[in-house]
């Protein structure tokens, strides 16, 4: 998970780059905030941004490019005692990882497939594999271009082993629904190849689609 940190001084902010280890996205307490930057790796950057007279700072486009930041995304802000200001990317999905879960368990009990729900740039839930293995595991950018475009995708008996939705695992989608609330796209719910090599059926394209529209709807309330 990156973050951007900034340490105020003078109206002049220079910027570096941190990453933590592994980390839930839902812990918010202030034990929570030390015990992750603890685990900080700071990356200087050698980049500087002046605070202009509304306040705003221009994150650069390397950094942006980097972490995945996108025009739109939420930034949740924390403070500390060493006057330094953390902007960390929000991931409104990710409040509701433990539901996602024990919906991904149920879903995968009645399909038998493993099923695995994700935020705009992670893995946040997983059920029918190794959570230790899945879980924060990076997206794969023909996953973020299908919810960036709004797309499902279902595999054909034709295209099965096509798209590989996890970065670093080589274990394909079967059926691919993005997670849209109050008109944003906030993730995917993503059901994946089990252990025969066959297309998707009815049932399990809407068991998926169910899941991506009520996780959605869920957010809203």
């Amino acid at each position: 998970m990156s973050i951007l940190t900034y340490s105020e001084s003078l109206f002049e902010i220079p910027i570096c780059t941190h990453k933590f280890l592994d980390f839930p996205h839902n812990n918010h307490t202030p034990q929570d905030m030390e015990n992750r930057r603890n685990a900080i790796d700071m990356r200087a950057t050698g980049i500087v941004r002046r605070i202009d007279d509304l306040g705003r700072v221009v994150v650069p486009k390397e950094i942006r490019r980097t972490l995945r930041i996108r025009e739109g995304d939420p930034l949740e802000i924390y403070t500390d005692t060493n006057g330094e200001v953390i902007f960390k990317k929000y991931s409104p999905i990710g409040e509701l990882s433990d539901f996602a879960s024990q919906y991904a368990e149920v879903i995968s009990k009645i399909s038998g497939k493993p099923m695995i729900i994700s935020d705009r740039d992670h893995i946040i839930a997983v059920a029918g594999v190794s959570k230790k293995e899945y879980l924060e595991r990076r997206i794969s950018p023909i996953i973020e271009e299908l919810m960036e475009m709004r797309k499902n995708y279902f595999a054909k008996s034709d295209s099965i082993g096509e798209l590989m939705p996890i970065e670093g695992i080589e274990r394909t989608a079967l059926v691919i629904y993005p997670i849209i609330s109050s008109g944003d796209v906030t993730g995917s719910v993503v059901m994946l190849q089990g252990e025969e090599i066959q297309a998707p059926n009815e049932t399990e394209i809407k068991l998926t689609q169910a899941a991506a529209a009520f996780l959605g709807k869920q957010m809203e309330e």
